[in-house]
């Protein structure tokens, strides 16, 4: 998980009728509703033949990872990029973010028995060795299988999902052949031994927990891990001698750690390749390309002409500039390749207690927002594709995919004001302001507490799969329902659940802020202040405006990037917070924890494992647990689906866009860039051959 910026990896979820429209929409969908990916990669393609061997590419990333074990917790993404070029994975991901088979280390994989337990049976190729020249077999399975069960709390694991569900792994006919029996029935099974690592690795905790997390010893990949160097930020991959499969055409691969707001002066410097940039850098490279040879004056664009001898402050100013025209002109040697990242950016809100516990409170905060606006006014600029995320549990082109918002429903300020109006927050009541208190929120009471540390501004069960909010077991008796409604004409009120469809809201009502016993509604909506975060406060200031108008107040708090998710995200010290979720091939199993409903502890407190909005219902705990436990794959997609609908319902998070993909690279580098959903192909990146020319791809803005 992240929030656009530095910030850790890998959350979420009324009585409202939907318009016939919407349920229309809903239901006609004929055609897969999964439908295609919104943007494709963008990595300049090459045939193999165009690829000169050999060189060294230098590839940024945020930091030397502190483990090389993905399956610990203080993994993170470049220990995942190295697993990915240097270990096996019996499935990789396609373009549209759909497992497949990896050739080169499995032939075959499928469930040979499902009564009276499941069994899939792998077929391994013939060729796959590790580097030390043993061959990959049924003892390496079985030794992730036992470490990542959950069963020997000696091993430090940050996750068993699936493992947790196998029996036994044994031999097949031959050595060839692995044979996994599950315990009980797994649909995920594709998820499991990717990456795979050896025996040596996982046989016993002490070389679990400390063996991997510096150095890979035993690799199987087109490349191995060279060199761990943490006194120069980098690591080094070199070829693998023993690579069966086609060779990588680079000698070697440098993962360079470099800050994100450091990375246009590496660029020029030539101390790097490749690199995902900021939307500044974008810029810069653009105008590096359309000045051609010729400087840039941006810096001093405005600065007052000054004659006779120069002063100091003229000369720093030249010099800045030269520095300057010298750096657009070394960034003439590359280009942008830009794609959506397979994950996106949502509105958390946090159900835990205050005014936010409300689920009427919550829908109203997501029919104020106009999810189309918050999506181009991050997208548009980059010329990528702004149509809104509409499914919390994948993206678009992957097969779980189908937009589920229409079980909320889309902006609508006067059903905002009704849904408020009916939970009691009435415009211009009386408010009595408590010493020390900011927000209404979950956590407006602590702010006096953290001012040291913080900047602040004011400011169903229907087959089709989609839950229609109303139709809920707590849903009031008709009889209170029209007792409301008559009650709000009365009074004058906003219309809501309850008013006939179509009443006038009354005029002025956004203009006043709303209170209820004494207490003014004010959200605390916690933002990262960090340099990577720019896009992140822009939406959050459009949001704002938006909540404005339905009388919802937002109190800004800019907090520091290191204790953004550690003290405020996994804390709950926020009322609204934007951050991010990677999407999954696997969401049945990946998804559970992040909307699963928070449990008591044994020690008295609240178990919230990745659902850091506190918002969760036992239906969908259900919804998950049977999605997960069926081999039909289209079951698995119907209830995946089912889940998705219902938490659009609870509102306690609001997906709004995939999130950009930028990429600086080199214009001779080819098969690398923006990858998208698809898994590296590391074997085929390489600099193109002189006079050869890339395939034609998605055009460089």
């Amino acid at each position: 998980m992240s929030h656009d910026g530095p910030g850790p990896r890998a959350v979420m979820r009324s009585v409202v009728l939907l318009s016939v429209s919407a349920l229309a929409l809903a239901g006609c969908a004929s055609e897969d509703p999964a439908g295609k990916p919104l943007a494709e990669q963008d990595i300049a393609p090459a045939a193999r033949s165009l690829v000169a061997d050999g060189g060294t590419l230098r590839w940024a990333v945020d930091a030397v990872p502190e483990t090389l074990n993905t399956f610990q917790a203080d993994a993170d993404a470049t220990t995942t990029r190295v697993a990915q070029a240097v270990l096996p994975s019996m499935y990789r991901l396609d373009a549209s973010g759909r497992p497949e088979i990896n050739p080169d280390y499995l032939e075959t994989a499928k469930v040979v028995e499902t009564e009276p337990k499941q069994v899939v049976l792998y077929k391994l190729n013939q060729q796959a060795v590790w580097s030390d020249g043993r061959e990959i077999g049924a003892a390496d399975f079985a030794a992730q299988w036992r470490a990542l069960s959950g069963k020997d709390s000696a091993y430090w694991t940050a996750r068993n999902a699936g493992y947790d569900r196998i029996e036994r792994i044994e031999r097949g006919a031959n050595d060839l052949e692995v044979k996994v029996t599950f315990e009980r029935q797994y649909a995920d099974w594709r998820s499991l031994f990717s990456p795979l690592y050896p025996k040596d690795v996982m046989g016993t905790p002490d070389a679990f927990n400390d063996g991997a997390r510096r150095k890979l010893k035993v690799t199987a990949g087109p490349f191995a891990v060279q060199k761990v160097d943490r006194k120069d930020d980098e690591i080094t991959l070199a070829r693998n001698p023993r690579w069966w499969g086609s060779p990588a055409k680079l000698n070697e691969i440098v993962l360079r750690a470099v800050p994100r707001d450091e990375r246009a002066q590496a660029l020029a410097a030539g101390t790097l390749d490749l690199a995902e940039i900021d939307p500044d850098t974008v810029r810069r490279i653009g105008l590096a390309a359309r000045a051609g040879g010729k400087g840039t004056s941006t810096p001093l664009q405005g600065a007052t002409p000054l004659y006779g001898e120069e002063n100091s402050a003229r000369k720093e100013q030249r010099k800045a500039l030269t520095k300057y025209d010298r750096q657009q002109q070394a960034l003439r040697r590359f280009e942008v390749r830009r794609s959506l990242e397979p994950a996106f950016t949502q509105l958390a809100l946090n159900g835990a207690d205050g005014p936010l516990a409300d689920e009427r409170v919550r829908r109203a905060v997501a029919r104020a927002l106009d999810r189309k606006e918050l999506a181009g006014a991050v997208l548009k600029p980059l010329g990528l594709p702004a149509e809104p995320v509409g499914s919390h549990l994948a993206l678009a082109g992957q097969a779980a995919y189908a937009d589920n918002s229409g079980a909320l429903g889309g902006q609508d300020t006067a059903e905002a004001q009704a849904l408020l109006a009916d939970a009691g927050w009435v415009p211009g009541g009386p408010v009595k302001q408590k010493k020390g208190e900011k927000a209404a929120g979950a956590e407006g009471k602590k702010d006096a507490e953290k001012k040291g540390e913080e900047e602040s501004e004011g400011g169903d069960d229907g087959d089709d799969g989609t839950y229609i909010v109303g139709d809920d077991d707590k849903a009031p008796a008709e009889a209170d329902r029209e007792k409301k409604r008559h009650d709000l004409k009365q009074q004058g009120g906003a219309p809501g659940a309850y008013a006939p469809k179509g009443t006038a809201a009354p005029a002025g009502a956004p203009d006043r802020a709303l209170a209820k016993d004494g207490k003014a509604l004010t959200l605390r909506f916690v933002l990262p202040s960090g340099p990577g975060s720019e896009s992140l406060r822009t939406v959050a200031e459009r949001i704002r405006r938006m909540l404005d108008r339905v009388g919802i107040r937002t109190e800004l708090s800019k907090v520091s990037d290191e204790s953004y998710f550690k003290d405020h995200i996994a804390s709950g010290e926020y009322d609204l917070a934007l951050y991010s979720w990677p999407a999954s091939a696997f969401p049945a199993t990946d998804a559970r924890p992040i909307y699963a409903k928070p449990v008591p502890a044994a020690d008295g407190s609240l178990n919230v494992e990745q659902n850091y909005t506190r918002v969760g219902t036992d239906h969908v705990d259900q919804l998950f647990d049977q999605a997960v436990s069926t081999l039909n794959e289209g079951e698995t997609k119907s209830l995946i689906r089912k889940a998705d609908s219902r938490i659009w319902a609870a509102a306690g998070s609001i997906p709004l866009y995939q999130r950009p993909q930028l990429t600086a690279a080199k214009k001779n580098l080819v098969n690398a860039g923006a990858f998208g959903f698809q898994t590296p192909v590391y074997e085929d990146m390489g600099f193109l051959k002189k006079g050869a020319r890339p395939a034609a791809g998605p055009s460089k803005k």
